[in-house]
């Protein structure tokens, strides 16, 4: 699996899903450009130490070319020097966007929609959908300028059928995943294949904070949550589109909503771990039937 020689830009890149994207693509070879708005200069508005210089490094560290640019992807001017920069230092080239904007932790609320702050949630839309959109206006041209390029929109689910219980973050989620497979049609007629693609229950940066445990003791949490014992790294997700990226036949998934455990049976890669994690499988069998959890060997599943 190799992307030498291969351009890539990752929104979103600062934490989480985003940032191990952009690792794992780095990993194979690529240059990527990581944007986001937290840097060192400017830390997070929800108050969190990680940047994209930080990103950066670690693509620098995996094996490929980080380049951190500081962008609001909900303001136009601020993509389109993003794109500038990607002319200029990626050799006019785009041949991965990875969008994975997402920007609204602080604004997720479990109350009925009509009881939440209604600026939080249209915040939440703003800085997700919203930012999508303008990335998607200012950087599709470039990733269409020659064929073979690949699209991923990074959502949270791959079907409809689960409802998170919180209508706004539930509508963003459905909006990105749309994204991913309408624009199939749009671009696949440029020889771009457009997919969405979503994580299954991720062991972020934020997430593991939430559980008040580390990746190195992380299984303290599933007392808290049972279902923790089936979560991946951000690097799980990361490693998929990274397959799914230098495969010379992706075309074939287009249109469709990938999850980390489908690429994960196409592909054969596992977790940092070594495990195989498979959330679509776990809630098939064990989630949807409300089976006793002491009595699954959630083992059996990794």
């Amino acid at each position: 699996m190799s992307l030498r020689g291969k351009v890539a830009a990752v929104t979103g890149a600062t934490r989480g899903a985003g940032r191990a994207i952009a690792v794992e693509l780095g990993a194979a070879g690529a240059t990527v450009f990581v944007g986001g708005r937290s840097t060192r200069a400017a830390k997070s508005p929800i108050g969190r130490d990680e940047t994209i210089e930080e990103t950066a490094e670690l693509v620098d560290a995996a094996g490929g070319r980080g380049i951190a640019v500081r962008c609001d992807f909900t303001v136009a001017q601020d993509v389109d020097a993003f794109r500038a920069r990607i002319e200029a230092e990626g050799d006019g080239r785009l041949d991965v966007l990875v969008d994975d904007v997402w920007g609204g932790e602080a604004d997720t609320d479990f109350k009925p929609f009509w009881e939440q702050d209604l600026d939080a949630q249209l915040r939440m839309w703003r800085n997700s959908v919203e930012a999508h959109l303008v990335t998607l206006h200012r950087l599709i041209p470039l990733l269409t300028a020659r064929p073979g390029g690949l699209l991923v929109e990074v959502t949270d689910g791959d079907s409809d059928e689960y409802y998170s219980g919180m209508l706004a973050y539930d509508s963003v989620k459905v909006a990105i995943r749309r994204f991913g497979v309408v624009l199939a049609q749009d671009i696949g007629k440029f020889g771009t294949t457009s997919v969405a693609v979503t994580p299954g229950f991720l062991r972020s940066e934020q997430m593991l904070d939430h559980f008040g445990v580390t990746e190195e003791n992380w299984r303290d949490a599933i007392a808290q949550s049972p279902h923790y014992a089936m979560s991946e790294t951000p690097r799980y997700v990361g490693r998929g589109i990274a397959a799914l990226a230098a495969d010379p036949d992706r075309a074939r998934h287009a249109g469709k909503a990938l999850a980390s455990w489908t690429l994960m049976r196409e592909y054969g890669f596992t977790d940092v771990d070594g495990s195989r994690p498979d959330w679509g499988r776990w809630y098939e069998e064990v989630v949807k039937p409300d089976l006793d959890l002491a009595t699954v060997d959630a083992e059996k599943y990794r």
